[in-house]
């Protein structure tokens, strides 16, 4: 796996802490006031980033074709048709400088998903990464274009199988290093039920595929059992939906998070990052001691004369292992010897008593 990559001024890996990303999307109902106020709330709560999609209803949506198979999934509980609710909330691109501003100080770091190629360009300077949709995996052009232009490209893999995803990975990689893929599954319905299609053993099939790329989890379950599973499997991008208010209507506040799970989220991730720690077993720091007080140590059961055969009946083992004890595991080596000096009862048994 890539050691790290830059995103922003923060070096992202294994060997780094996680980066989060809060994926804003739809939860700004369509006001630059309330996109600035949740760039804010989300930095306050622990995300490196803030994430926007840039769209036009017209150029993602055909209105005719939506209206012959209905609204289904999780849009099947929108009142307004498919492109009435994309139109509702597509970010203006003259946003995008203001939005970048913002996110400099809530010192966040500001990008987005563009669902047009020409908006490509045209957000290139506010962005410090691109964000593949999973709904574009098979979109090649764009995950091309968003790789030529040499910045970290986050790719979200929901709805693909792994040959949809090889090609996306190798495209990307032809023409940048600097590629997260991310685990993701694309119900949006924050049903419980949704915990056993997440599937992030994925994220060891793609450590195994594609060694050259960071891994990552795109998420909609409530909570932060999955992040922490995925952490532990090698993620070290998450990104998750962020709203100030679940009971909010709109497309996305229903299965996004608030700041208050927000905040739990990172520092529960934080723990376990401590946690994980090194692949060597040894005794830590913190529990020396415990070596002491916890372990059996030899011990005179009764008085042992100089001289006499110390057999079974004359060894007790007991707390505390003092270093002058020999643990009860060499046992062995001392049952049969001879007492080279008086030993009292209580006092440890070690190779400098025996002979």
């Amino acid at each position: 796996m890539k050691k790290f990559i830059n995103i922003g001024n923060k070096k992202v890996g294994l060997d780094y802490p996680t980066y989060f990303i809060a994926d804003i999307a739809a939860n700004h109902d369509g006001s630059l006031s309330k996109a600035k106020e949740l760039i804010h709330y989300c930095a306050e709560a622990g995300a490196d980033a803030a994430k926007f999609q840039n769209f036009t209803g017209e150029t993602l949506i055909c209105d005719s074709a939506f209206k012959k198979i209905g609204n289904i999934s999780h849009q099947s509980e929108w009142k307004i048709s498919v492109l009435e609710a994309y139109n509702k909330v597509s970010i203006p691109l003259d946003w995008s400088s203001q939005l970048k501003e913002e996110c400099e100080k809530a010192k966040i770091d500001y990008f987005t998903s563009p669902y047009k190629l020409d908006f490509i360009d045209k957000l290139e300077k506010y962005v410090c990464a691109w964000k593949v949709g999973s709904g574009d995996i098979t979109y090649h052009d764009a995950i091309k274009k968003m790789a030529q232009q040499k910045k970290p490209i986050i790719i979200a893999t929901g709805a693909s199988n792994i040959e949809e995803t090889k090609e996306a990975v190798d495209l990307a990689i032809k023409f940048n290093e600097d590629v997260v893929l991310m685990q993701c599954n694309t119900n949006y319905t924050a049903s419980k039920d949704n915990f056993k299609f997440i599937n992030l053993n994925v994220l060891q099939t793609y450590k195994k595929l594609f060694p050259k790329v960071l891994l990552g989890l795109s998420d909609h379950t409530a909570g932060n059992s999955t992040v922490l599973g995925a952490v532990t499997l090698g993620a070290r991008v998450i990104e998750k939906h962020f709203t100030d208010n679940n009971e909010l209507k709109g497309p996305d506040h229903k299965f996004s998070m608030s700041p208050k799970d927000w905040k739990i989220m990172v520092e529960t991730t934080r723990e376990l990052e401590q946690s994980l720690g090194i692949f060597e077993k040894k005794i830590e720091d913190n529990e020396k001691e415990t070596v002491i007080i916890q372990r059996r140590g030899m011990r005179a059961k009764k008085n042992i004369l100089k001289g006499e055969l110390i057999t079974e009946n004359h060894i007790s083992y007991l707390r505390p292992c003092t270093s002058e004890c020999l643990p009860p595991s060499k046992n062995k080596l001392v049952i049969g010897k001879k007492a080279r000096n008086n030993i009292a009862k209580d006092d440890p048994i070690n190779f400098q008593n025996i002979e």
